[in-house]
């Protein structure tokens, strides 16, 4: 037969010549219960480690490594979310600079700030970080000492002492807490002189009147003088809420007392015919009274929420006591607050399917995207505020091949230390950042293909060898010898 195993003629004899796989009678083999044994033993082998080598196969691993950061966008997305609890929406202004020159005052773009209550629960939106309104001034022809000594002194000087007497003997008082280093009050202390004057000379039920907070620092405490000048109306002895911040102009100063008493009298009017007609109770005529007195009481406490663009440069973004129509009291300001939310880059979507399955491949350590959140940062003494330092890092995460499995995030650490001002400077609460020029990627790692096929020609071959050598030396010490 010329088809035979063995191929036929000179070119198939040739390629007969190196085969690796040469076939041996079958009668010149001797199947032995050895062998069998060792065969079992074999299959027994390669079946776990096939088995264990699939299962490392079908297996992926974080693996993390760094390189240098390869981002050329100019800016970074910087959102914050700050409540500050002693400090006044009004006086609260966000501030940037960086090691390129940037230095800007206020930033009002994408910076909402909202009031809140005793409680912590947003009572009032104060709306976008918008600029502060100059109030306007009156100008005078003679100063505070000429008015005094052609005039007579008609706003009553306050002290310790007779503060509290004072008030009990005006119904209804007006009262300008000042410092005399303060170049608003300074301005204002002739319209206030002039505004007394004004008042008693319409006869006015009310009584005009000043502290020197610098020489009865403890009085201005007490009263929760914050910023200078403070223009506060008393009711019976009692503070109204909000503090008198429109023009200090002697039209404007005498407008609002004249309304005040004007609501004054409404309430008077409404209570005499309620408890003629016996139809309101206390409650009611407590509202009806705070209504009146337009009374709002103020707790001084600011939620500051939006985002910056930032240079990606070392730099800082802080948070101080600010206002163009105050001197503020360093004494008073209180840079307590609670980080509700610090982040870098393009804000997560937890909801979305994409950042969710991303982000559950990825280990906890490797998730420092905002570990400020929800710390609480207090300081008890005055002069003193924290000052944070954040390094940040850019992280690649790569949970796959395509574009729709791999996000491109920022983690950060921070410290965060007290800082001591001087007794004439207002503390800040400062947050220095700084880039790293390196970047961090997390990606999945899984076995390739051929890697798994190769290992598993090594099982299957590696194994049948080395039972084979096995089974051999065996078979030559217990084979029967011939006699």
């Amino acid at each position: 037969m010329s088809n035979n195993i063995n191929g036929g003629g000179r070119s198939r004899n040739a390629m007969s010549s190196v085969d690796f796989y040469r076939r041996v009678p079958k009668d010149l083999t001797e199947a032995t219960t050895l062998g069998a044994a060792m065969s079992m033993v074999a299959i027994g082998i390669m079946s776990v480690l096939f088995l264990s080598e699939t299962a490392a196969f079908a297996r992926t691993r974080i693996a993390t490594s760094i390189t240098l950061d390869e981002n050329t966008q100019p800016q970074l997305r910087l959102n914050f979310n700050i409540t500050l609890l002693d400090l006044n929406c009004d006086y609260v202004s966000v501030d940037v600079w960086d090691a390129l020159g940037t230095n800007r005052q206020n930033v009002t773009k994408n910076v909402e700030k909202w009031q809140l209550s005793e409680g912590g629960e947003v009572r009032l939106f104060s709306g976008r970080n918008r600029e502060q309104r100059e109030v306007r001034h009156e100008e005078h022809d003679r100063t505070l000492e000429q008015m005094h000594e052609e005039d007579g002194v008609h706003a009553v000087d306050l002290d310790d002492g007779n503060f509290k007497e004072w008030l009990a003997e005006n119904e209804m008082a007006f009262v300008d807490m000042f410092a005399p280093w303060c170049v608003w009050c300074q301005r204002l202390a002739p319209t206030w002189e002039k505004f007394a004057q004004e008042v008693k000379k319409l006869e006015m039920p009310v009584g005009v009147g000043k502290v020197d907070c610098m020489a009865n620092a403890n009085l201005c405490r007490t009263e929760k003088v914050m910023a200078f000048p403070t223009l506060r109306w008393y009711h019976n002895s009692e503070a109204m809420s909000p503090d008198y911040k429109m023009d200090r102009t002697v039209q404007a100063l005498t407008g609002f007392a004249r309304r005040k008493l004007e609501m004054d009298e409404k309430f008077k009017e409404w209570e005499k015919k309620a408890v003629a007609d016996g139809s309101a109770d206390e409650a009611e005529r407590e509202k009806k009274r705070q209504l009146f007195q337009q009374n709002r009481p103020e707790h001084p406490a600011c939620q500051v929420s939006g985002h910056l663009m930032v240079n990606r440069v070392p730099g800082n973004f802080h948070i101080e006591a600010k206002s163009k129509n105050h001197n503020l009291n360093s004494a008073m300001t209180n840079l307590t607050h609670i980080v509700n939310h610090l982040s870098f880059g393009e804000p997560l979507d937890q909801q979305s399917r994409r950042t969710k399955r991303i982000l559950k491949q990825v280990p906890e350590e490797h998730r420092q995207f905002n570990p400020m959140d929800g710390e609480f940062y207090l300081t008890k003494d005055f002069h003193q505020a924290y000052h944070h330092y954040i390094k940040v890092v850019s992280t690649h995460l790569n949970m796959g091949t395509s574009s729709a499995n791999q996000m491109l995030t920022y983690q950060f650490l921070e410290q965060s230390q007290i800082v001591f001002y001087d007794v004439n400077n207002v503390p800040e609460a400062r947050f220095s950042y700084d880039l790293s020029p390196m970047s961090v990627v997390v990606e999945k790692e899984g076995r390739k293909w051929y890697d798994y096929l190769t290992s598993l020609c090594a099982i299957i071959g590696g194994t049948f060898t080395t039972l084979g050598l096995i089974d051999a030396v065996l078979y030559k010490v217990f084979k029967p010898k011939k006699l």
